[in-house]
C-alpha cells in the first residue's frame, strides 16, 4: 500500500517537473537575443521597447560605422574581468574599423577628436536598426549611453538558468587556464573568482576588501536603476516621454510642462494593468486554444487553398497557350493558302512567257501558220491567234508579276497583346469607397452615397454597416447592421430612430472579395418624426408677389409695385406689408419636425409657427398698407395684443435677414407677423445651410434648430390649444426652400379652413 502511495506521489512529481520543463523551454525564445540568438547578457531597453545585448548593440554600432557611442549605460565600476586579456569571446570577435576609415569617420563628424567642439550646431544623431522592428531607431547624440538596463531581464534570465541548469558550473574569469570552479563573486568588482583570485584581487587592508562576496553569477547588476544621464537613481516617471527620470531630470527643461508622477504610481498603475490582462488571458484559455484550432485550421485551408489557386493559374495560363497555339495553326494555315495561290498565278506567267520563246509555245505555232497558202483557212485560223498574240504583246509591254513576293499584310501587331500579357496579375479588390459627405444626409430616412476612388478596381456590389452610438456599450464585440449586396453608389436605409446619431461605412466587393471599408460617417437623425407637408399658396396674402414653384415645396418673394407705393409712406410710420404663406397641414398631437433652407440674400424673413384660427383671420382681414385708412395698431398684424399677458402667444417665428438669424434675449424672443424683437438685448448668428423647426405640441414649445448640426438656437413657449400650421413671412425680397423627404410621400390628411381633404 505505502509502495503504490510512494510511486503515485513520484508520478506527480514527475508531471509536475514536465510541466515546470516544458513551461520554461517555451519562454526561452522570450530570453534570447535578436542579434546572436542567445540569453541575453546586460540587455538594454531600446526606445522602440525592444531589448538587445549591450555587447550586440556595441558590435551593431561599430559595423554601422558609428565611434565612441558604445558607452556602457550602467556605469558601473571597472572590472578585473574587462582587461583585454580575459574580455567577453564576442567582443574579441568583433571587428573594429580600420584606421584609416576611422579617421574619415571623425573628420565627417563622428564621435570626438581634438579639435572638434562639444555641442556643435549640428549633432550627431545616432540611428540603431532594431533586430525587432526592422527599422532604424533614434538612439539620440549619447548613444548606447542614454539607454536603460534592464534588470528585470536579466532577473528573469538568471532565474531561468537556474531552474534549467543552462551552462553548468561558473567558471573564475581570472584564473590562468584552464580556469578553476568560481566560488565567489563581486558585485563591486562585476567578476566571479575562486578562493585564491579572491584573495589575489582583494588583499587585506586596502578598499577592496570591504567589497562583500556573493554567490557567483554571470550576470553582475547594479543594486538600483539609475539614471543615464545623471547617474541618479530614478524616482520618477514621465507620461509624456514614457521614459523614467530623477530628481535632475525632472527639474531640467527637457521634461519642463510634462506629465511627471512618482515611480511608485507608475509602478502600480502598470502592475495592475497588466494583471489584469495577464488574468484576463488566464482565464480564457478555452479561447486561446479555440483561436489555436482555428488558425491551424486557417493553414490547413491556406495550405489547399493555396494549391488550388496554383492550379487554377497553371490551367488559365495552359489555356491561354492552346488558344495561341489554335491562333498560331490558323494564321499560318492562312499564309499558306495565300502563298500558294501566289504560286500558281506566277507559274502561270511563267508559261505563258515562256510559250513567246522563239521555235516553241504560240511562237512556234504562228510560224507554221503563216507558212498557210490557202487564203480562206489561213483566215479562219489566223483570226483566233491574232487576238492570243495580240494580249502577249499586251503583257510583254506591260510587264508586272501577276502576284506580289511580299508579305507584310500578313505581320501581326501585338503590341495591345503584349502589354495586356504583361500587365496580366491577379484580381485586386475595391479599393477603401469615399463617402460623399454633401450628398450623404439625414431626414425622414438616411440617405448615404459614395464613390470609388478614380483608379480602384471595380465593385460589384457594396456592403454597408450601421449602428447606433448613442446607446450604451454592450459587451463584447462591436455589432453592426448590416446591408448585403447593395447595388449602385446610394442606398436608402429607412425607419431610423429619432433622436439617434448612426455611424455608416460601406465597403466593395467582387470576385477577388471584399474591400476596405470607407471612413465612418456620423449622421444626426431628426429629434422628432419629419413632417411632410406642401406650401399651400390659396391661403397666402399678397399673392402677386410670392411665386410658389411647381411641386409647392419652394416660395420666391418678389416685391412689387404695391411694395414700392407703400415705400413713401415709411417717413409717416406706416408699415411694410408682409407676405404670409402656410403650409396644407395642421398639426394637433404630438412632436414633428421639418427643415428648410433660406437664402442667404433674403432681405427680412420670418420662419416659424401659428395657431390655424389666427393665421385664418389674418387671411380674411388681410390689410392693405396703401390705403391711408390703414390702422398699424389695429391688432390684424399679430393677433398678441387681443391675449392677456399670461396667454401664450400664438405665433413664434425666427427672425433671418441678409444671411444672418436674430435672436432674442430669451425664451419669449418671439414676434408676430409685423415682429417687434427688442434689438437692445438681440444677437446675430451665422445662418446655417438648414434650418430645422421642432413642435411639440403637448408642451406647448417650439425649437429652432442647425438642421446640420442640431445645435439649438432659440426655443419659444406657443398657445397650442388649436391646429397649428407652419409658416412663412416675408417683407422684401426672399426665398425659402423646404427640404424634401428622402422616402415616398405617405397618404396624408390635410386640415385646413374646418374641412378634410385626404392627399
Amino acid at each position: 500500500m505505502a509502495e503504490g502511495e510512494d510511486m503515485q506521489t513520484f508520478t506527480s512529481i514527475m508531471d509536475a517537473l514536465v510541466r515546470i520543463s516544458t513551461s520554461m523551454k517555451n519562454m526561452e525564445k522570450e530570453l534570447l537575443c535578436p542579434v546572436c540568438q542567445e540569453m541575453y547578457k546586460q540587455p538594454l531597453v531600446l526606445p522602440c521597447t525592444h531589448n538587445v545585448c549591450q555587447a550586440c548593440a556595441r558590435e551593431v554600432l561599430g559595423q554601422q560605422g558609428y565611434v565612441g557611442h558604445g558607452g556602457d549605460p550602467s556605469s558601473e565600476p571597472t572590472s578585473p574581468a574587462s582587461t583585454p586579456s580575459t574580455r567577453s569571446p564576442r567582443l574579441s570577435r568583433r571587428t573594429l574599423p580600420k584606421p584609416d576609415r576611422l579617421d574619415r569617420l571623425l573628420k565627417s563628424g563622428f564621435g570626438t577628436y581634438p579639435g572638434r567642439k562639444r555641442g556643435a550646431l549640428h549633432p550627431q544623431v545616432i540611428m540603431f536598426p532594431c533586430p525587432a522592428c526592422q527599422g532604424d531607431v533614434e538612439l539620440g547624440e549619447r548613444g548606447l549611453a542614454g539607454l536603460f538596463r534592464n534588470l528585470t531581464l536579466e532577473r528573469v534570465v538568471e532565474r531561468y538558468r537556474q531552474s534549467v541548469s543552462v551552462g553548468g558550473a561558473i567558471l573564475c574569469q581570472l584564473c590562468k587556464p584552464p580556469p578553476l570552479e568560481a566560488t565567489k563573486g563581486c558585485t563591486e568588482c562585476r567578476a566571479t573568482f575562486c578562493n585564491e583570485c579572491f584573495k589575489l584581487f582583494h588583499p587585506w587592508g586596502t578598499q577592496k576588501a570591504q567589497h562583500e562576496p556573493t554567490l557567483p553569477t554571470l550576470s553582475f547588476r547594479p543594486k538600483g536603476l539609475m539614471c543615464p544621464d545623471h547617474k541618479e537613481e530614478v524616482t520618477h516617471y514621465c507620461k509624456t516621454c514614457q521614459r523614467l527620470v530623477c530628481q535632475l531630470c525632472r527639474v531640467r527643461r527637457t521634461h519642463s510642462g510634462h506629465k511627471i508622477t512618482p515611480v511608485l504610481s507608475a509602478y502600480q498603475a502598470l502592475k495592475d494593468k497588466l494583471t489584469k490582462s495577464l488574468t484576463y488571458i488566464l482565464g480564457n484559455q478555452d479561447t486561446v486554444q479555440t483561436q489555436i484550432c482555428e488558425l491551424e485550421e486557417t493553414v490547413r485551408h491556406t495550405e489547399v487553398s493555396g494549391q488550388q489557386a496554383k492550379e487554377e493559374v497553371s490551367q488559365l495560363v495552359r489555356g491561354l497557350g492552346a488558344v495561341l497555339e489554335e491562333k498560331r495553326a490558323s494564321l499560318l494555315q492562312a499564309i499558306e493558302e495565300c502563298q500558294q495561290e501566289r504560286l500558281a498565278r506566277l507559274s502561270a506567267q511563267i508559261q505563258e512567257h515562256r510559250s513567246l520563246l522563239d521555235g516553241s509555245g504560240l511562237v512556234g505555232y504562228a510560224q507554221e501558220v503563216l507558212k498557210e497558202t490557202d487564203q480562206p483557212c489561213f483566215v479562219q485560223a489566223a483570226k483566233q491567234l491574232h487576238n492570243r498574240i495580240t494580249r502577249a504583246t499586251e503583257a510583254l509591254q506591260m510587264f508586272r508579276p501577276a502576284a506580289s513576293s511580299s508579305f507584310r499584310h500578313c505581320q501581326l501587331d501585338v503590341g495591345r497583346e503584349m502589354k495586356l500579357l504583361t500587365e496580366l496579375n491577379f484580381l485586386r479588390v475595391p479599393e477603401a469607397p469615399v463617402i460623399d459627405t454633401q450628398r450623404t444626409f439625414a431626414y425622414d430616412q438616411i440617405f448615404l452615397c459614395w464613390r470609388l476612388p478614380p483608379h480602384s478596381p471595380p465593385a460589384w456590389h457594396y456592403t454597408i454597416e450601421f449602428r447606433r452610438t448613442d446607446v450604451p456599450a454592450q459587451p463584447g464585440p462591436t455589432r453592426w447592421q448590416r446591408r448585403e449586396e447593395v447595388r449602385g453608389t446610394s442606398a436608402l436605409l429607412e425607419n431610423p430612430d429619432t433622436g439617434s446619431v448612426y455611424v455608416l461605412r460601406v465597403r466593395g466587393c467582387n470576385k477577388a472579395g471584399y474591400g476596405e471599408y470607407s471612413e465612418d460617417v456620423h449622421l444626426h437623425t431628426p429629434p422628432a418624426p419629419v413632417l411632410h407637408f406642401f406650401l399651400d399658396g390659396r391661403w397666402g396674402t399678397s399673392r402677386e408677389r410670392l411665386a410658389i414653384s411647381k411641386d409647392q415645396r419652394a416660395v420666391r418673394s418678389v416685391p412689387g409695385l404695391p411694395l414700392l407705393l407703400a415705400a413713401e409712406r415709411l417717413l409717416t410710420g406706416c408699415h411694410l406689408s408682409v407676405d404670409v404663406v402656410l403650409g396644407d397641414v395642421a398639426v394637433t398631437q404630438g412632436r414633428s419636425y421639418w427643415a428648410c433652407a433660406v437664402d442667404p440674400a433674403s432681405y427680412l424673413v420670418k420662419v416659424g409657427v401659428g395657431l390655424e384660427s389666427k393665421l385664418q383671420e389674418s387671411f380674411q382681414g388681410a390689410p392693405d398698407v396703401i390705403s391711408p385708412r390703414y390702422d398699424p395698431d389695429s391688432g390684424h398684424d399679430s393677433g398678441a395684443e387681443d391675449a392677456t399677458v399670461e396667454a401664450l402667444p400664438p405665433f413664434a417665428f425666427l427672425t433671418i435677414g441678409m444671411g444672418k438669424i436674430l435672436l432674442g434675449s430669451g425664451a419669449n424672443s418671439n414676434a408676430g407677423l409685423t415682429g417687434r424683437d427688442g434689438p437692445s438685448a438681440s444677437c446675430t448668428v451665422p445662418l446655417p445651410p438648414r434650418l430645422g423647426i421642432c413642435l411639440d405640441y403637448e408642451r406647448g414649445r417650439v425649437s429652432f434648430l442647425d438642421a446640420v448640426s442640431f445645435r439649438g438656437l432659440l426655443e419659444c413657449p406657443l398657445d397650442c390649444s388649436g391646429p397649428v400650421c407652419p409658416a412663412f413671412c416675408f417683407i422684401g425680397g426672399g426665398a425659402v426652400q423646404l427640404q424634401e423627404p428622402v422616402g415616398t410621400k405617405p397618404e396624408r390628411k390635410v386640415t385646413i379652413g374646418g374641412f378634410a381633404k385626404l392627399d
